[in-house]
């Protein structure tokens, strides 16, 4: 599946039409980082983690992977790394060290908000496992709560951030017509073994498992409701095959260079997505 020709949602193309016939101006998108949670499925399949936003949040009612936007703190942390550093995220996704690492720290941070999952371990070859017990919620609260920072976290815990769970896998803005706009990095992790997801965010009214195929299937059929970011980053996992192959494809991609959809054919009778 590519983003071409694919219809646009009515809500969006009155969002486009207002913002062009109201001479509109763009607002500044804010970065932020998604993370697809894979886990293995029978045979060689495997399963994608999905949660739907409460309908009061931005795009409300969609289903979507963890995620949000970066904060100062993601960028000032001073933190136990292993995987590749700064300067190597840098270069993958086309950006400074500085803000490499914000957007590495957001995806592993976000990931833990609001899935309970934690990408670290007290080395760099080894995870943490179980992260659901009250000692941890309590953690987990905290840094929701803004009380303390990811990186204040890991080290009162003596856990290092594996940097090298998150595979790179593309970077979506979000259309100049909409009044939230974001700069979105996507990242691909496998579920460590041992932790479990949990609907622990507060943002979310639904959360499931399906394989990506179902999960499409399931949109095309009208019973989940999803943005096109969401829709062909899943048809772009499920054709890996496997997880190994998913991983072999997140080496050969570009994630550094934006994708940013239009609505094409306004006031025509099938308004469609295309790339700028």
């Amino acid at each position: 599946m590519t983003i071409d020709g694919f219809a646009a949602p009515p809500a969006l193309v009155e969002h486009a039409r207002r913002f062009h016939a109201e001479g509109g101006v763009a607002a500044v998108p804010r970065v932020a980082a998604t993370v697809l949670l894979l886990r293995p499925a029978g045979g060689d399949g495997f399963e994608v983690y999905l949660i739907r936003r409460l309908a009061a949040m931005t795009f409300g009612g969609m289903y979507a992977f963890p995620g949000g936007g970066v904060d100062r703190s993601d960028s000032e942390a001073h933190l136990g790394w292993a995987g590749p550093g700064p300067t190597g995220w840098g270069e993958r996704l086309r950006l400074d060290a500085a803000a490499a690492q914000a957007v590495v720290c957001a995806a592993a941070r976000e990931v833990f908000e609001e899935a309970g999952v934690l990408l670290a371990g007290p080395d760099g070859g080894t995870v943490v496992g179980d992260v659901s017990g009250d000692d941890w919620e309590a953690a987990r609260q905290d840094l929701v709560g803004r009380r303390t920072g990811f990186a204040d976290l890991l080290a009162g815990r003596g856990l290092t951030l594996r940097s090298d769970l998150l595979l790179p896998w593309s970077r979506w803005i979000t259309p100049e017509f909409e009044p939230r706009r974001f700069d979105t990095y996507f990242f691909v992790a496998l579920l460590p073994e041992g932790q479990r997801t949990r609907d622990v965010s507060g943002e979310a009214d639904h959360t499931l498992w399906l394989r990506p195929a179902d999960a499409l299937a399931r949109a095309e059929a009208g019973e989940l409701t999803m943005l096109p970011p969401t829709m062909v980053t899943l048809a772009e996992v499920a054709a890996g095959g496997d997880l190994s192959g998913v991983a072999r494809a997140a080496a050969r991609r570009d994630p550094g260079t934006p994708i940013m959809p239009r609505i094409a054919d306004l006031d025509g009778p099938t308004p469609r997505f295309l790339l700028s």
